[in-house]
């Protein structure tokens, strides 16, 4: 089930999170974050009138998805951008497709025009989810980031909703 994220939610969102920190490149940055963090991130988004989603098996967390703004200024309103984490045990079921799909259905109702899509380059899964929806590379950025003292590159794609 997707739903709509509470404050009761957050520490699973923080667990995930820092795993996804932990194992993959999928967030460019090193440090685990403690809940109070992404609490303020949460307040922060709904302040703003983004969505925070979860999707919910039986009443674990075991993903979920949001959308905030692509870059500063009063231009880029009609554009997003969004994330998609699933917790490690239950990557491969469709879960992030549930996700994504929830994410794009709200985005048309906000009356959004485009979405981004920021993905590290070796994140094939991702970039090949993101293709069969419809999004398409719009550039590729090597060097743009540094995890453990290795240079990554920032695939961006888009789809106009």
């Amino acid at each position: 089930m997707i739903r709509a994220a509470t404050t009761s939610d957050i520490a699973a969102i923080t667990a995930i999170y820092n795993d996804v920190i932990a194992t993959t490149n999928a967030i460019y940055r090193e440090d685990q974050v403690d809940v109070s963090e992404r609490m303020a991130w949460f307040e922060d988004k709904r302040t703003h009138g983004y969505p925070v989603i979860v999707a919910d098996q039986e009443g674990e967390v075991v993903g979920y998805g949001v959308f905030g703004s692509f870059r500063f200024g009063e231009g880029y309103n009609h554009t997003v951008e969004h994330s998609v984490h699933v917790s490690q045990s239950h990557r491969g079921q469709g879960i992030g497709k549930e996700i994504l799909e929830y994410l794009m259905s709200l985005a048309k109702e906000q009356n959004r025009k485009v979405m981004v899509a920021a993905i590290d380059s070796t994140n094939l899964a991702s970039i090949k989810l993101h293709a069969g929806y419809g999004f398409q590379e719009s550039a590729r950025m090597p060097h743009i980031a540094q995890k453990h003292g290795q240079p990554l590159d920032l695939v961006l794609m888009q789809l106009e909703l």
